[in-house]
């Protein structure tokens, strides 16, 4: 008698390319254990083999998304910008606001969100350890970048619908970051506690300094 085959019922869903939303539930959960580990352990010594054993994956699932920690810090910056949205507030309903508006709305929501949580040990790791890690200097140098390429064009925006030409949208773009990193910096590294009445006047003060040589620019 011929021996009869043995064939196991397969469970779940087939085998093949995961559904999008399968995609980002691991990408999100692989960024939150890896943002965990740099927070409890560190930049250096964050262990990626720990990383994939906690997040319940293998090392070439991680290597194939990213290919090195630097990669992996990098995605969870770009993750938490996309997260608080700060160009969001540079717009109500349909459109822009006027730049004064603008630049001041999108100056509370960024320094109010970069005090919080996740943002600030992020921030306080970045510049305990940038001494030994360098590309933990490029990776912020590219999140800044990125917040100046936005509002240099946001400020392109306005200087056309408000009729008041910019000569250098860039640069403007870049003393306005700086002016916010700066203050923002300052007050991490100091452990200051801030209120949001304090941080307004503030932005209030240098935005409206900036606006008062509008014509120069």
């Amino acid at each position: 008698m011929a021996a009869k085959k043995i064939v196991k019922a397969r469970s779940g869903r087939p085998r093949g390319r995961p559904r999008p939303e399968d995609v980002a539930d691991i990408e999100d959960k692989l960024l939150s254990v890896a943002l965990k580990e740099f927070q409890e352990q560190g930049y250096g010594a964050a262990s990626v083999t720990n990383i994939v054993k906690t997040a319940g994956m293998s090392k070439t699932t991680l290597y194939s998304r990213y290919p090195s920690k630097e990669h992996l810090f990098r995605a969870i910056l770009k993750r938490q910008i996309e997260r608080y949205s700060p160009w969001a507030s540079l717009t109500i309903g349909n459109g822009p606001l006027n730049l004064e508006q603008g630049l001041k709305a999108y100056a509370n929501r960024t320094l109010k969100l970069s005090l919080q949580n996740d943002e600030l040990a992020v921030n306080h790791l970045i510049y305990s350890e940038i001494h030994r890690f360098p590309e933990l200097g490029l990776a912020a140098a590219e999140r800044t970048e990125s917040g100046i390429d936005r509002i240099a064009e946001y400020i392109r925006i306005c200087a056309d619908a408000e009729n008041i030409p910019c000569k250098d949208p860039d640069a403007i773009a870049e003393v306005f970051i700086h002016l916010l990193r700066g203050w923002y910096i300052n007050v991490m590294l100091s452990h200051r506690k801030v209120s949001d009445a304090q941080m307004e006047k503030w932005v209030e003060r240098v935005v409206r300094t900036m606006m008062l040589a509008r014509e120069d620019w």
